[in-house]
């Protein structure tokens, strides 16, 4: 049973107490957290140690301290694991000379998949490279190789999918096919791990968060949930209406309310019980005859909790 918001029911990826080191540089300290199906954003600014957890969840490296296994097993004992698993790195990582088709073929042989072939044109449509298949690498746009590097980790059907940064370089239109693409995945019960300094992609793709400061974990769940937790810090809410003063005046002298600011038709008001703003607005309105056209909370997006952990609110 999950017992925290870091921790699901049913992982696929267990972490714990997990730390890395490179010399004097702790790139991850004492990490523990899990991963189950569907996506899960890891979330941190650069230099945050998402990049390195990636890794260590990959078996690429090996962890300074603690442990981890993924489908059961440890990645860095048993690479029968590899199989099951996809990895877009964050780097390049193309050979520049091979044509599409065959650097995802090249990844499906080493996969073991039974027919490279016809598993790379699956990935290869996937990911709306059919057309540029047979051109080299070398000459591919920044998020045409980031789509064949996508196809490349999805060759062998993989049950776990580690993404770093997966929409670096790509047009509008190619990251919104590919979150839709990402989220078929998640939908058909696959683990995918998305790790990105981006919010906007963060909260498009994933509806849980694994947040990462400075090596350590800062905070997990969705972004109401992690906002919620800061107690010490009122909700934000802005409120248009037609008698912006008449309503801001009322709202002053409840019990909830921190403070108003009126700025032309927009109500500023700061609240500690989010909740209970929302119950009691409605009537307080109707009985001082103003009308709302609009109440809409301000930090209770995931680039709101980021400045809170990243900059000590």
């Amino acid at each position: 049973m999950a017992t925290s918001p870091a921790f699901v029911s049913n992982p696929t990826i267990e972490i714990e107490e997990i730390s890395k080191w490179f010399g004097q540089k702790v790139a991850v300290s004492n990490v523990s957290c899990s991963f189950g199906a569907g996506i899960t954003g890891l979330l941190g600014p650069n230099g945050a140690g998402k990049t390195t957890l990636l890794r260590m969840m990959a078996g690429l490296i090996r962890p300074s301290r603690g442990s981890l296994s993924v489908l059961g097993t440890n990645p860095r004992n048993d690479t029968a694991v590899f199989q099951k698993v996809g990895l877009v790195p964050e780097d390049d990582a193309v050979y520049g000379f091979l044509t599409g088709r065959r650097f995802v073929e090249y990844g499906a042989e080493l996969a073991g998949v039974r027919n490279p072939s016809s598993a790379a044109a699956h990935a290869i449509t996937a990911v709306g490279m059919d057309d540029a298949a047979g051109r080299r690498i070398e000459g591919y746009s920044k998020g045409m190789r980031q789509r064949i590097k996508v196809a490349g980790a999805l060759v062998n059907d993989p049950e776990v999918l580690y993404l770093d940064e997966p929409l670096n370089g790509a047009d509008p239109v190619q990251r919104v096919r590919l979150i839709e693409l990402f989220h078929r995945l998640a939908d058909e019960g696959r683990t995918v791990v998305v790790s990105s300094h981006v919010l906007e992609e963060v909260e498009k793709m994933a509806n849980r968060v694994i947040a990462m400061v400075d090596g350590r974990l800062a905070a997990a769940g969705d972004a109401a949930a992690i906002r919620a937790a800061f107690t010490d810090i009122p909700y934000r809410v802005r409120i248009d209406a037609n008698v912006p003063r008449k309503l801001g005046s009322a709202l002053l002298g409840q019990d909830v309310i921190r403070s108003v600011e009126v700025i032309d038709e927009t109500i500023h008001v700061q609240t500690d019980d989010l909740g209970e703003l929302g119950r009691m607005l409605p009537s307080l309105a109707q009985s001082l005859d103003v009308r709302l056209t609009l109440v809409q909370p301000e930090d209770l997006s995931l680039e709101s909790v980021f400045r809170y952990l990243v900059h000590g609110r």
